[in-house]
């Protein structure tokens, strides 16, 4: 089992918080958002030579001994799926992966049930996200995004605008797992793609990571929907972490 964590971004709505620090290490229940992860990781069994961080803005303020760190040159002008792909050589054919975004805290319960799904590609996603979305923002339909499952537990759409609450089944909560045997599959997928067309309304290299899983979707992919109820938080605002803060949604205690 490899991870990939995400954590290049520059976290401009984190701002005064991320003045001085990459997103992953602002503070959140006494430690970074980061060392959250990491132990549960550790918890899950996973150890920190499995683990390799992508950094970009100030990478040097990165905290994460004992974990393979990789470098998006480019973290200013591109978006996730190019920080992926910049710890490719940490990808391994026949090891499954997990790619996790930096700025997310989830209980291990999560990750466990996530670790041991047998599809493909699994994708976990909150089926009770609006409890969280509503405690977000006045209106949760103006930031979640479409996520749909047919009967079969696959996805069929996920990352665009939701219109209605019909849309949105669950909420992608940025937490994938890729099987060993796809690995190979997964990266000519990437390299198979058209360079210069727009990928929902953005370059290649500013493609969302919700549009390259559509991407795999619209190939023939089967991605599962891994469906949990509650137990993380997303952190993309000052707003919303002094509001965690003071209300302690989540019980990490492990």
């Amino acid at each position: 089992m490899k991870v990939i964590i995400l954590a290049a971004g520059q976290g401009t709505r984190l701002r005064p918080y991320t003045n001085d620090r990459p997103k992953c290490m602002v503070s959140l229940y006494g430690k970074p958002l980061l060392h959250h992860q990491l132990d549960v990781m550790k918890y899950c069994g996973i150890n920190r030579s499995d683990i390799a961080l992508v950094g970009g803005y100030l990478k040097n303020k990165l905290n994460a001994d004992g974990i393979k760190q990789y470098y998006n040159p480019s973290y200013a002008e591109t978006n996730m799926v190019e920080t992926l792909f910049s710890a490719e050589n940490f990808m391994k054919n026949n090891e499954d992966l997990i790619i996790t975004y930096g700025d997310i805290i989830y209980q291990p319960e999560i990750l466990k049930a996530l670790m041991e799904s047998k599809y493909d590609i699994c994708v976990t996603a909150d089926k009770d996200w609006e409890i969280l979305w509503k405690v977000r923002m006045e209106n949760p339909l103006d930031d979640a995004e479409t996520f749909k499952v047919n009967e079969l537990g696959s996805i069929i759409e996920l990352g665009k605008k939701a219109i209605s609450y019909e849309d949105v089944q669950a909420q992608y909560m940025g937490l994938i797992k890729v099987s060993g045997k796809k690995i190979a599959d997964f990266k000519k997928h990437y390299y198979g793609l058209d360079r210069s067309i727009s990928y929902d309304g953005n370059n290649f290299r500013n493609m969302y990571m919700t549009t390259f899983l559509q991407s795999l979707i619209d190939t023939g992919w089967s991605v599962k929907a891994c469906l949990i109820s509650n137990g993380w938080l997303e952190v993309d605002t000052a707003e919303e972490l002094e509001l965690y803060e003071r209300e302690k949604f989540l019980n990490l205690n492990i």
